[in-house]
């Protein structure tokens, strides 16, 4: 969460309407905090841990009242300047990271816009525009930057009725004062009829707040109804909260200014998308629309680099079960497929029959494949001719990681149903949510959290954590609880405490000179353990890319991996905290990689031996052409 990570530049902090309230002033904790500033000034600490990639909360300028993690987005063409600085705007981050090899993975949302509308789209006119609620986002403009309209040109702003404008111009703002012009053409009923308090105190009134029922927003490029039932097909075309205007993606102005937003940001050189929110879009309209624009417009734009720019959606399934509750259309891995039949051309026909389609087959009728397994301890090139382009959240390892081996043996058994699961995302916790839907950080102890990191820095998928878990930062703290208490009481706490002072990275996971705070942090346990497992992992071609089997495995996690391609070939036999045997495996010589023991196999069978939760065996086939790398990075407090 940029916001909350770093701040590398005090001046464009901002604390919003809820800075007293909420108890952050107290703090001296603005909500805005953190920015790209930041992260640039702490990419060798990201680096000194090992990891080669971040993906980052939405950018686009935003005018929720409260969103710092900036989903909520308003001008979607603009980066939010509450993330800017002199120097420091995120084209420079974005060129930051990729001269260190790191990559930016930006969060998107597709789904919806907020308060109120979209710029460039569509912007409802409401009964009484607050501008001076929105002063708090610039004490003074800066040259060569530009502003928001409704904030800093209160009084000319083009797009606000002469009347709105004249009361921008000449009131002061008291909490209840208000245009009363109604616009022409205007839908909403009772225009300016007093209806209640809000919590913090003003008045509201009827067409004051669009939302799906009210007739502010228009039905050909926003829906206009609520969720009812979050396993139906209106989870996909209504709205999920009063203040996320859920667009009508079926449409093709929507789709083209969606389509038109991003491939800017693709120009700017990101490196894949998170979306968020993707199960609330039909997959028809994803595998038609804007998945291929995304990729078209990645290879056009960087050529044969293009292909690899990875997608990866939030398909929110928070269940332990391999299917969402028996419905295949808000399930994780059905978004990593095409269509298999054709619909109507119009998008919102084909939406409901594409759904309709697969709920009637249900989740015994779903394509299958092997493209995650070995064939035998065999790699095979992968079959991606029926992938959708769109790779997900591991929702149900996300779900199951009370532990390591809940996740292990109640995750891998959905894994045939994915197109890939070697391209799952695979965390414990996020900024949303802990194992299990938990509000609060994980607390399942050091221990817990080295076993947890091992297994996925080892098994399939992309490990991914959320940043401070290495020091377990807020550990048992409620993760969210908006405005109505301290941000430092919660899990999106400021993190740059534990930043301060200087770190230089040498290499992934290698850090040359550290002090102050920041050498404290990365003199933690969990910091050494995250450190080895990405030297280990990036020294091991089959731990980051192979296909596994459990076949002939005994033993509670664990698993051999293979990846074969391109003049590698990598082969490795892996169990996380315990000892097991591995029977049928090919004779040759084996090296681990965490303590450089030598197994020479001739009879099928290794056993390794084990013991510690958190520590790992790792023996590597030495293959000609393909020697194993021995013994990677130096004895730490769980790899021993």
């Amino acid at each position: 969460m940029t916001a909350r990570f770093a701040d590398g530049d005090s001046a464009n902090n901002r604390g919003g309407s809820q800075h007293v309230k909420s108890g952050n002033a107290a703090n001296d904790d603005p909500m805005f905090r953190g920015d790209f500033q930041g992260l640039i000034d702490k990419l060798d600490y990201i680096k000194g841990l090992g990891f080669s990639a971040i993906w980052i909360t939405p950018v686009v300028l935003n005018r929720s009242d409260y969103d710092f993690h900036g989903y909520h987005g308003w001008d979607f063409y603009r980066v939010d300047p509450r993330l800017e600085s002199p120097g420091a705007s995120y084209q420079e981050l974005i060129n930051a990271a990729h001269g260190k090899g790191i990559k930016i993975f930006q969060d998107v949302v597709y789904n919806h816009s907020s308060r109120w509308g979209a710029k460039g789209l569509f912007t409802p006119t409401v009964y009484g525009v607050r501008d001076e609620q929105w002063k708090w986002m610039y004490s003074k403009q800066e040259p060569g930057r530009s502003y928001d309209p409704m904030v800093e040109h209160a009084g000319n702003d083009p797009e606000l009725t002469p009347a709105q404008n004249a009361l921008a111009k000449g009131r002061p703002y008291n909490g209840d004062v208000w245009s009363t012009a109604v616009p022409a053409g205007n839908q909403c009923l009772r225009w300016g009829t007093p209806n209640g308090r809000s919590p913090e105190g003003y008045t509201l009134y009827d067409c004051q707040w669009p939302s799906p029922t009210n007739k502010l927003f228009p039905a050909d490029l926003y829906h206009q109804c609520w969720i009812g039932n979050w396993e139906g097909e209106d989870s996909r075309s209504c709205w999920l909260h009063e203040d996320l205007a859920d667009f009508n993606t079926e449409n093709p102005r929507v789709q083209q200014y969606l389509i038109d937003v991003y491939n800017k940001y693709i120009d700017m050189g990101v490196d894949g998308f998170r979306v968020d929110t993707a199960v609330h879009i039909p997959r028809v309209t994803w595998n038609r629309r804007f998945l291929p624009a995304i990729q078209a417009h990645a290879v056009a734009k960087h050529g044969a680099k293009g292909k690899d720019f990875y997608v990866f959606g939030e398909v929110a399934a928070f269940v332990n079960d391999k299917w969402n509750r028996g419905s295949v259309n808000h399930s994780a891995q059905f978004f990593t497929w095409k269509e298999r039949k054709e619909y109507s051309p119009d998008d919102v026909r084909a939406a409901i029959e594409q759904y309709d389609y697969e709920q009637l087959l249900g989740t015994g009728n779903q394509p299958t494949s092997d493209n995650a397994f070995l064939r035998g301890n065999s790699y095979h090139t992968p079959d991606h001719s029926k992938f959708s382009g769109m790779n997900v959240i591991d929702m149900r390892m996300h779900m199951n990681f009370g532990d390591a081996s809940n996740a292990f043996h109640n995750g891998k058994d959905s894994d045939d149903s994915y197109n890939d699961a070697t391209y799952n995302v695979v965390y414990v916790d996020s900024h949303d949510y802990g194992p299990n839907k938990s509000n609060t950080r994980y607390t399942g102890g050091t221990d817990a959290w080295a076993e947890n990191m091992s297994l996925m820095w080892t098994f399939r998928g992309i490990p991914t954590l959320y940043y401070g878990s290495e020091i377990e930062f807020q550990k048992g703290a409620r993760i969210d609880c908006g405005p109505t208490c301290p941000l430092a009481t919660t899990g999106r706490a400021y993190y740059g405490g534990h930043l301060e002072g200087s770190v230089t990275a040498t290499d992934f996971g290698v850090v040359g000179s550290a002090s102050g705070p920041v050498a404290t942090t990365l003199s933690k346990p969990l910091v050494k353990h995250v450190q080895r497992l990405n030297q280990i992992r990036r020294a091991v071609p089959a731990l980051q890319k192979g296909q596994y089997s459990t076949e002939g495995v005994t033993g509670n996690m664990a698993f051999k991996r293979r990846y074969t391609a391109g003049g590698v070939d990598s082969f490795a036999l892996v169990t996380v905290s315990s000892g097991a045997t591995f029977t049928g495996v090919p004779n040759g010589r084996y090296t681990d990689v965490v303590t450089g023991d030598v197994k020479t196999v001739s009879n099928g069978t290794l056993t390794a031996s084990v013991s510690g939760a958190g520590n790992l065996r790792a023996y590597v086939l030495d293959l000609p052409g393909n020697p194993a790398p021995g013994k990677v990075g130096a004895t730490g407090p769980y790899l021993r």
